[in-house]
Protein backbone atom coordinates (compact mmCIF):
# COMPACT_ATOMS: atom_id res chain seq x y z
CA UNK A 1 0.00 0.00 0.00
CA UNK A 2 2.94 1.93 0.16
CA UNK A 3 4.73 1.21 -2.76
CA UNK A 4 4.87 -0.13 -6.04
CA UNK A 5 3.62 -4.45 -6.29
CA UNK A 6 6.65 -6.91 -6.64
CA UNK A 7 7.41 -10.53 -6.94
CA UNK A 8 9.52 -11.63 -4.53
CA UNK A 9 9.95 -12.29 -0.81
CA UNK A 10 8.79 -11.23 2.24
CA UNK A 11 11.06 -12.27 5.33
CA UNK A 12 9.18 -12.22 8.93
CA UNK A 13 11.29 -12.27 12.11
CA UNK A 14 9.06 -12.24 15.77
CA UNK A 15 6.35 -11.37 14.12
CA UNK A 16 7.60 -8.01 11.75
CA UNK A 17 8.08 -7.68 8.77
CA UNK A 18 12.44 -7.68 7.87
CA UNK A 19 12.42 -7.74 4.75
CA UNK A 20 11.03 -7.25 1.05
CA UNK A 21 12.46 -7.60 -1.63
CA UNK A 22 12.83 -9.47 -5.66
CA UNK A 23 15.64 -11.87 -3.11
CA UNK A 24 15.78 -13.44 -0.30
CA UNK A 25 18.10 -12.27 2.92
CA UNK A 26 21.08 -15.04 3.46
CA UNK A 27 19.94 -15.25 6.78
CA UNK A 28 18.45 -19.16 7.32
CA UNK A 29 14.74 -19.08 7.61
CA UNK A 30 13.07 -21.24 10.34
CA UNK A 31 10.27 -21.76 7.88
CA UNK A 32 9.93 -20.87 4.07
CA UNK A 33 6.71 -20.92 2.86
CA UNK A 34 6.03 -20.85 -1.15
CA UNK A 35 2.70 -19.50 -2.62
CA UNK A 36 3.21 -19.46 -6.74
CA UNK A 37 0.60 -17.91 -8.21
CA UNK A 38 -0.71 -16.21 -5.16
CA UNK A 39 -0.65 -12.58 -4.13
CA UNK A 40 -0.16 -11.54 -0.17
CA UNK A 41 -1.86 -8.11 0.45
CA UNK A 42 -2.19 -6.40 3.86
CA UNK A 43 -4.47 -7.97 6.52
CA UNK A 44 -7.67 -5.83 6.25
CA UNK A 45 -9.05 -3.20 9.04
CA UNK A 46 -12.65 -3.21 10.12
CA UNK A 47 -12.96 0.31 11.38
CA UNK A 48 -16.61 -0.46 13.02
CA UNK A 49 -17.46 -4.09 13.95
CA UNK A 50 -19.71 -5.05 16.78
CA UNK A 51 -18.57 -8.55 18.18
CA UNK A 52 -20.83 -8.76 21.04
CA UNK A 53 -23.80 -8.75 18.53
CA UNK A 54 -22.65 -12.15 16.33
CA UNK A 55 -25.18 -14.14 17.93
CA UNK A 56 -28.07 -11.58 17.17
CA UNK A 57 -27.76 -11.92 13.21
CA UNK A 58 -30.97 -11.84 11.85
CA UNK A 59 -33.05 -9.66 14.53
CA UNK A 60 -32.58 -6.61 12.70
CA UNK A 61 -34.07 -7.28 9.48
CA UNK A 62 -36.58 -4.61 7.90
CA UNK A 63 -37.45 -2.20 10.65
CA UNK A 64 -35.92 1.64 11.40
CA UNK A 65 -32.70 1.81 13.85
CA UNK A 66 -34.93 3.59 16.76
CA UNK A 67 -37.17 0.01 16.38
CA UNK A 68 -33.92 -1.81 15.49
CA UNK A 69 -32.09 -0.75 19.18
CA UNK A 70 -34.82 -0.28 21.43
CA UNK A 71 -36.85 -3.77 20.38
CA UNK A 72 -34.18 -5.59 19.07
CA UNK A 73 -30.72 -4.82 19.59
CA UNK A 74 -31.20 -3.53 23.44
CA UNK A 75 -33.12 -6.22 24.84
CA UNK A 76 -30.87 -9.10 23.29
CA UNK A 77 -27.46 -7.61 24.41
CA UNK A 78 -29.31 -7.27 27.82
CA UNK A 79 -30.24 -10.61 27.64
CA UNK A 80 -25.84 -11.81 26.64
CA UNK A 81 -24.46 -13.45 30.06
CA UNK A 82 -20.54 -13.00 29.82
CA UNK A 83 -19.83 -16.61 28.43
CA UNK A 84 -22.27 -15.66 25.67
CA UNK A 85 -20.16 -12.53 25.09
CA UNK A 86 -16.62 -14.29 24.67
CA UNK A 87 -18.46 -16.82 21.89
CA UNK A 88 -20.11 -14.34 19.65
CA UNK A 89 -16.80 -12.72 19.55
CA UNK A 90 -15.10 -15.63 19.36
CA UNK A 91 -17.00 -16.45 15.78
CA UNK A 92 -17.02 -12.61 14.84
CA UNK A 93 -13.38 -13.28 15.12
CA UNK A 94 -13.32 -16.33 12.87
CA UNK A 95 -15.35 -14.63 10.28
CA UNK A 96 -13.13 -11.92 9.95
CA UNK A 97 -10.31 -13.93 9.58
CA UNK A 98 -11.89 -16.08 6.75
CA UNK A 99 -12.34 -12.67 5.03
CA UNK A 100 -8.78 -11.39 5.43
CA UNK A 101 -9.07 -9.02 8.34
CA UNK A 102 -6.81 -9.25 11.57
CA UNK A 103 -7.40 -5.43 13.33
CA UNK A 104 -11.25 -5.02 14.43
CA UNK A 105 -12.43 -1.30 16.21
CA UNK A 106 -15.25 -2.76 18.44
CA UNK A 107 -17.28 0.01 20.39
CA UNK A 108 -18.35 -2.62 22.82
CA UNK A 109 -21.00 -3.91 24.73
CA UNK A 110 -21.86 -4.88 28.37
CA UNK A 111 -19.50 -7.88 29.06
CA UNK A 112 -16.04 -6.28 27.15
CA UNK A 113 -13.94 -9.22 29.35
CA UNK A 114 -15.72 -11.72 27.95
CA UNK A 115 -15.49 -10.35 23.85
CA UNK A 116 -12.15 -9.52 24.45
CA UNK A 117 -11.29 -13.47 25.82
CA UNK A 118 -12.95 -14.67 22.56
CA UNK A 119 -10.79 -12.25 20.49
CA UNK A 120 -7.86 -13.47 22.40
CA UNK A 121 -8.37 -16.67 21.55
CA UNK A 122 -8.91 -16.67 17.74
CA UNK A 123 -5.66 -14.32 17.79
CA UNK A 124 -6.79 -11.30 15.86
CA UNK A 125 -6.07 -7.97 17.03
CA UNK A 126 -8.31 -5.26 18.37
CA UNK A 127 -9.36 -1.76 19.43
CA UNK A 128 -11.91 -2.85 22.53
CA UNK A 129 -14.28 -0.65 24.31
CA UNK A 130 -17.41 -0.77 26.53
CA UNK A 131 -20.64 0.75 24.73
CA UNK A 132 -21.51 3.93 26.94
CA UNK A 133 -24.64 5.89 27.87
CA UNK A 134 -25.70 7.83 30.66
CA UNK A 135 -28.88 9.46 29.47
CA UNK A 136 -31.44 8.79 26.72
CA UNK A 137 -35.14 6.84 26.63
CA UNK A 138 -36.40 4.13 25.77
CA UNK A 139 -33.40 2.05 27.46
CA UNK A 140 -34.15 -1.04 29.67
CA UNK A 141 -34.22 -0.66 33.11
CA UNK A 142 -31.03 -3.06 33.57
CA UNK A 143 -28.94 -0.90 31.06
CA UNK A 144 -28.98 2.47 33.52
CA UNK A 145 -25.84 4.08 34.83
CA UNK A 146 -25.15 7.49 35.72
CA UNK A 147 -22.25 9.65 34.30
CA UNK A 148 -19.61 8.76 37.06
CA UNK A 149 -20.13 4.86 36.94
CA UNK A 150 -19.78 4.71 32.97
CA UNK A 151 -16.36 6.74 33.51
CA UNK A 152 -15.21 4.15 36.51
CA UNK A 153 -16.29 1.05 34.58
CA UNK A 154 -14.07 2.23 31.42
CA UNK A 155 -11.14 3.45 33.10
CA UNK A 156 -11.09 0.13 34.88
CA UNK A 157 -11.39 -2.08 31.65
CA UNK A 158 -8.57 0.64 30.07
CA UNK A 159 -6.11 -0.51 32.96
CA UNK A 160 -7.08 -4.54 32.40
CA UNK A 161 -7.03 -4.36 28.52
CA UNK A 162 -5.05 -1.85 26.97
CA UNK A 163 -1.73 -2.93 25.55
CA UNK A 164 -2.57 -6.65 27.00
CA UNK A 165 -1.61 -8.88 24.23
CA UNK A 166 -2.92 -7.54 21.02
CA UNK A 167 -6.11 -5.69 22.80
CA UNK A 168 -5.93 -1.72 22.95
CA UNK A 169 -9.01 -0.28 24.61
CA UNK A 170 -11.00 2.63 23.39
CA UNK A 171 -12.72 4.86 25.21
CA UNK A 172 -16.53 5.12 23.36
CA UNK A 173 -19.39 6.68 23.40
CA UNK A 174 -23.12 4.95 21.91
CA UNK A 175 -24.75 7.94 20.30
CA UNK A 176 -25.76 11.38 21.14
CA UNK A 177 -28.98 10.60 22.08
CA UNK A 178 -27.78 8.35 24.85
CA UNK A 179 -24.58 10.82 25.98
CA UNK A 180 -24.39 13.94 28.13
CA UNK A 181 -22.12 16.44 26.80
CA UNK A 182 -20.38 16.23 30.65
CA UNK A 183 -20.17 12.11 29.11
CA UNK A 184 -18.62 13.19 26.43
CA UNK A 185 -16.02 15.79 27.29
CA UNK A 186 -14.86 13.42 29.75
CA UNK A 187 -14.51 10.58 27.59
CA UNK A 188 -12.43 12.31 24.75
CA UNK A 189 -10.10 13.81 27.76
CA UNK A 190 -9.39 10.61 29.16
CA UNK A 191 -8.73 9.01 25.57
CA UNK A 192 -6.52 11.40 24.67
CA UNK A 193 -4.75 11.40 28.28
CA UNK A 194 -4.50 7.54 27.66
CA UNK A 195 -3.47 8.09 24.05
CA UNK A 196 -6.47 5.77 22.61
CA UNK A 197 -9.41 6.40 20.43
CA UNK A 198 -12.92 7.23 21.36
CA UNK A 199 -15.53 5.25 18.77
CA UNK A 200 -18.82 7.08 18.72
CA UNK A 201 -22.12 6.69 16.40
CA UNK A 202 -21.88 9.80 14.52
CA UNK A 203 -25.26 11.76 12.61
CA UNK A 204 -26.36 7.89 11.80
CA UNK A 205 -30.37 9.32 11.26
CA UNK A 206 -32.45 12.87 10.21
CA UNK A 207 -33.77 11.90 13.73
CA UNK A 208 -30.68 12.39 15.56
CA UNK A 209 -30.02 15.69 14.34
CA UNK A 210 -33.68 16.52 14.99
CA UNK A 211 -32.64 15.36 18.51
CA UNK A 212 -29.30 17.16 18.86
CA UNK A 213 -31.03 20.74 17.61
CA UNK A 214 -33.84 20.73 19.80
CA UNK A 215 -31.30 19.27 22.81
CA UNK A 216 -28.43 21.59 22.17
CA UNK A 217 -29.44 24.29 19.20
CA UNK A 218 -27.64 22.66 16.30
CA UNK A 219 -26.54 19.36 14.77
CA UNK A 220 -24.49 16.33 16.22
CA UNK A 221 -21.43 17.11 14.31
CA UNK A 222 -21.40 20.93 14.84
CA UNK A 223 -22.70 20.30 18.02
CA UNK A 224 -19.68 17.72 18.97
CA UNK A 225 -16.89 20.40 17.51
CA UNK A 226 -18.39 23.13 19.66
CA UNK A 227 -17.67 20.58 22.75
CA UNK A 228 -14.10 20.00 21.10
CA UNK A 229 -14.66 16.87 20.23
CA UNK A 230 -14.20 16.56 16.38
CA UNK A 231 -10.57 15.82 16.58
CA UNK A 232 -8.04 12.67 15.50
CA UNK A 233 -9.23 11.01 18.91
CA UNK A 234 -12.81 10.54 17.59
CA UNK A 235 -13.70 7.78 15.07
CA UNK A 236 -16.82 9.14 14.12
CA UNK A 237 -19.07 6.08 12.93
CA UNK A 238 -21.40 6.53 10.05
CA UNK A 239 -21.77 9.91 9.36
CA UNK A 240 -24.85 9.74 6.87
CA UNK A 241 -26.71 12.68 7.27
CA UNK A 242 -24.29 15.31 7.20
CA UNK A 243 -24.15 18.79 5.11
CA UNK A 244 -21.15 20.38 3.10
CA UNK A 245 -20.30 22.43 6.04
CA UNK A 246 -20.01 19.23 8.03
CA UNK A 247 -17.38 17.50 6.12
CA UNK A 248 -15.40 20.72 5.70
CA UNK A 249 -15.40 19.96 9.53
CA UNK A 250 -14.80 16.96 9.55
CA UNK A 251 -11.76 17.27 7.35
CA UNK A 252 -10.40 20.09 8.57
CA UNK A 253 -10.19 18.71 12.78
CA UNK A 254 -8.84 15.66 10.69
CA UNK A 255 -11.69 14.13 12.44
CA UNK A 256 -11.87 10.35 10.88
CA UNK A 257 -15.02 8.30 9.37
CA UNK A 258 -15.84 4.80 9.75
CA UNK A 259 -18.02 4.31 6.27
CA UNK A 260 -20.08 1.10 6.70
CA UNK A 261 -22.07 0.77 3.28
CA UNK A 262 -23.76 -2.11 4.03
CA UNK A 263 -25.58 -1.59 7.18
CA UNK A 264 -25.94 2.13 6.60
CA UNK A 265 -27.91 1.62 2.82
CA UNK A 266 -29.89 -1.13 5.36
CA UNK A 267 -30.94 0.98 7.94
CA UNK A 268 -29.66 4.30 7.72
CA UNK A 269 -29.24 5.85 4.29
CA UNK A 270 -26.63 6.47 1.48
CA UNK A 271 -23.50 8.61 3.12
CA UNK A 272 -21.50 11.44 0.87
CA UNK A 273 -18.45 8.79 0.95
CA UNK A 274 -16.91 9.94 -2.54
CA UNK A 275 -17.91 13.80 -1.50
CA UNK A 276 -15.80 13.27 1.84
CA UNK A 277 -12.87 12.01 0.08
CA UNK A 278 -13.06 15.14 -2.49
CA UNK A 279 -13.06 17.34 0.88
CA UNK A 280 -9.94 15.56 2.78
CA UNK A 281 -11.40 13.55 4.92
CA UNK A 282 -10.12 10.42 6.02
CA UNK A 283 -12.38 7.53 5.70
CA UNK A 284 -11.96 3.84 6.84
CA UNK A 285 -14.69 1.11 6.34
CA UNK A 286 -16.63 -0.92 8.52
CA UNK A 287 -19.01 -4.03 8.24
CA UNK A 288 -20.72 -2.88 11.42
CA UNK A 289 -22.62 -5.49 13.48
CA UNK A 290 -24.16 -8.79 12.71
CA UNK A 291 -28.18 -7.89 12.76
CA UNK A 292 -27.49 -4.52 11.01
CA UNK A 293 -25.39 -6.06 8.12
CA UNK A 294 -25.73 -10.34 8.88
CA UNK A 295 -22.54 -10.33 5.85
CA UNK A 296 -19.56 -9.86 7.98
CA UNK A 297 -16.88 -9.20 5.31
CA UNK A 298 -14.90 -6.34 4.48
CA UNK A 299 -14.16 -8.07 0.89
CA UNK A 300 -17.91 -7.35 0.53
CA UNK A 301 -17.90 -3.77 1.77
CA UNK A 302 -15.10 -2.78 -0.70
CA UNK A 303 -17.24 -4.04 -3.71
CA UNK A 304 -20.51 -2.31 -2.15
CA UNK A 305 -19.04 0.79 -1.27
CA UNK A 306 -17.10 1.16 -4.58
CA UNK A 307 -20.27 0.58 -6.47
CA UNK A 308 -22.96 2.62 -4.81
CA UNK A 309 -20.75 6.10 -4.85
CA UNK A 310 -20.34 4.68 -8.67
CA UNK A 311 -24.61 5.32 -8.65
CA UNK A 312 -24.76 8.37 -6.14
CA UNK A 313 -22.33 10.65 -8.52
CA UNK A 314 -23.67 8.55 -11.89
CA UNK A 315 -19.83 8.60 -12.46
CA UNK A 316 -18.31 5.45 -12.51
CA UNK A 317 -14.60 7.38 -11.84
CA UNK A 318 -16.14 7.48 -8.25
CA UNK A 319 -13.77 5.75 -5.83
CA UNK A 320 -10.90 3.90 -7.89
CA UNK A 321 -10.53 0.54 -7.02
CA UNK A 322 -6.90 1.89 -5.16
CA UNK A 323 -8.74 4.43 -2.84
CA UNK A 324 -10.83 1.80 -2.07
CA UNK A 325 -8.05 -0.47 -1.24
CA UNK A 326 -6.24 2.17 0.87
CA UNK A 327 -9.78 2.66 2.79
CA UNK A 328 -9.66 -1.18 3.83
CA UNK A 329 -5.76 -1.16 4.82
CA UNK A 330 -3.54 1.52 5.55
CA UNK A 331 -6.55 4.23 6.00
CA UNK A 332 -8.37 2.04 8.24
CA UNK A 333 -5.56 1.81 10.30
CA UNK A 334 -4.51 5.73 10.20
CA UNK A 335 -8.53 5.97 11.19
CA UNK A 336 -8.03 3.76 14.49
CA UNK A 337 -4.59 5.30 15.33
CA UNK A 338 -2.86 1.92 14.45
CA UNK A 339 -1.00 2.93 11.21
CA UNK A 340 2.61 2.78 12.96
CA UNK A 341 1.98 -1.68 13.42
CA UNK A 342 -0.37 -2.62 10.61
CA UNK A 343 -2.44 -1.00 7.33
CA UNK A 344 0.74 -2.24 5.08
CA UNK A 345 3.45 -4.28 4.44
CA UNK A 346 6.84 -2.70 4.85
CA UNK A 347 9.51 -3.62 6.97
CA UNK A 348 9.08 -2.72 10.67
CA UNK A 349 5.30 -3.17 10.85
CA UNK A 350 3.91 -6.39 12.41
CA UNK A 351 3.56 -8.92 9.82
CA UNK A 352 -0.44 -9.14 9.47
CA UNK A 353 -0.74 -10.36 5.85
CA UNK A 354 -3.11 -12.33 3.96
CA UNK A 355 -2.23 -15.11 1.02
CA UNK A 356 -4.73 -14.48 -1.66
CA UNK A 357 -5.34 -17.49 -3.99
CA UNK A 358 -6.53 -15.54 -7.27
CA UNK A 359 -7.04 -19.44 -9.35
CA UNK A 360 -10.45 -19.20 -8.70
CA UNK A 361 -13.34 -18.83 -11.19
CA UNK A 362 -13.85 -15.68 -9.71
CA UNK A 363 -10.47 -13.95 -10.20
CA UNK A 364 -7.95 -15.77 -12.75
CA UNK A 365 -9.12 -13.79 -15.31
CA UNK A 366 -8.85 -10.56 -14.18
CA UNK A 367 -7.29 -7.96 -15.64
CA UNK A 368 -5.66 -5.68 -12.68
CA UNK A 369 -4.93 -7.15 -9.79
CA UNK A 370 -6.00 -4.22 -7.61
CA UNK A 371 -9.25 -3.95 -8.84
CA UNK A 372 -10.11 -7.87 -8.89
CA UNK A 373 -9.40 -7.51 -5.31
CA UNK A 374 -11.79 -4.56 -4.57
CA UNK A 375 -14.55 -5.85 -6.92
CA UNK A 376 -14.21 -9.60 -7.45
CA UNK A 377 -12.65 -11.44 -4.46
CA UNK A 378 -14.45 -13.11 -2.35
CA UNK A 379 -13.91 -15.42 1.32
CA UNK A 380 -13.15 -18.26 -0.82
CA UNK A 381 -10.09 -16.81 -2.10
CA UNK A 382 -8.66 -15.85 1.35
CA UNK A 383 -6.09 -18.69 1.69
CA UNK A 384 -4.41 -17.83 4.74
CA UNK A 385 -3.75 -14.88 7.32
CA UNK A 386 -0.85 -14.06 9.56
CA UNK A 387 -1.22 -11.75 12.74
CA UNK A 388 1.51 -10.71 14.32
CA UNK A 389 3.46 -13.25 11.96
CA UNK A 390 1.20 -15.79 13.48
CA UNK A 391 -1.23 -18.18 11.30
CA UNK A 392 -4.52 -17.80 12.55
CA UNK A 393 -5.90 -19.34 8.58
CA UNK A 394 -3.41 -21.68 7.31
CA UNK A 395 -4.52 -23.25 4.07
CA UNK A 396 -8.32 -22.45 4.69
CA UNK A 397 -7.77 -23.88 8.51
CA UNK A 398 -8.60 -21.87 11.29
CA UNK A 399 -5.78 -22.57 13.44
CA UNK A 400 -6.18 -21.98 17.08
CA UNK A 401 -9.60 -23.27 17.91
CA UNK A 402 -11.95 -25.69 16.95
CA UNK A 403 -14.66 -23.87 14.67
CA UNK A 404 -16.95 -26.77 14.02
CA UNK A 405 -16.95 -26.97 17.70
CA UNK A 406 -17.38 -23.11 18.14
CA UNK A 407 -19.68 -22.90 15.87
CA UNK A 408 -22.35 -25.34 17.52
CA UNK A 409 -21.92 -23.66 21.13
CA UNK A 410 -22.63 -20.19 19.13
CA UNK A 411 -25.58 -21.75 17.45
CA UNK A 412 -27.36 -23.19 20.65
CA UNK A 413 -26.19 -19.63 22.53
CA UNK A 414 -27.68 -17.52 20.42
CA UNK A 415 -31.24 -19.80 20.44
CA UNK A 416 -31.09 -19.55 24.25
CA UNK A 417 -30.34 -15.55 24.35
CA UNK A 418 -33.46 -14.71 21.82
CA UNK A 419 -35.42 -17.17 24.02
CA UNK A 420 -34.56 -14.82 27.03
CA UNK A 421 -35.00 -11.63 25.07
CA UNK A 422 -38.30 -12.33 24.09
CA UNK A 423 -37.32 -12.54 20.30
CA UNK A 424 -37.94 -15.80 19.14
CA UNK A 425 -38.15 -17.15 15.42
CA UNK A 426 -41.65 -18.51 14.96
CA UNK A 427 -41.16 -22.14 14.81
CA UNK A 428 -42.46 -22.97 11.65
CA UNK A 429 -40.54 -20.90 9.32
CA UNK A 430 -38.19 -22.13 7.00
CA UNK A 431 -34.67 -23.19 8.15
CA UNK A 432 -35.22 -22.23 11.51
CA UNK A 433 -32.98 -24.09 13.98
CA UNK A 434 -34.63 -26.88 16.79
CA UNK A 435 -34.92 -25.19 20.02
CA UNK A 436 -34.85 -21.19 18.43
Amino acid sequence: MTSAPFTGYVEVTAGAVTHLGPDPTAEPAGEVVTTPGRMVIPALVNTHCHTSQQLGRGLGDDVGLLTWLHERIWPYELALTEADSEISALVCAIEQIRSGTTLIADPGGRHVDGMARGLTAAGIRALLGRSSMDSGEGRPPGDRETTAEVLAAQDELAERWHGRGRMRFSYTLRTIFNATDELITATMERARALGTTVQMHVAEIPEENEHTRTTRGTTTVRHLDRLGALSPALLAVHAVWVDDEEIALLAERGCPVSHNAASNLKILGTPRIADMLDAGVLLGLGTDGAPSNNRMSMLDEMWLAAIVQKGLRRDPTVLPADAVLRMATIDGARALGMADLVGSIEVGKRADLVIIDPCTPNFATAADPVSGLVTAVKSENVESVLCDGEWLLRDRRIVRVDEAAVLAEAAERAAAVRRRAGLGIKPDRPGTPRGA
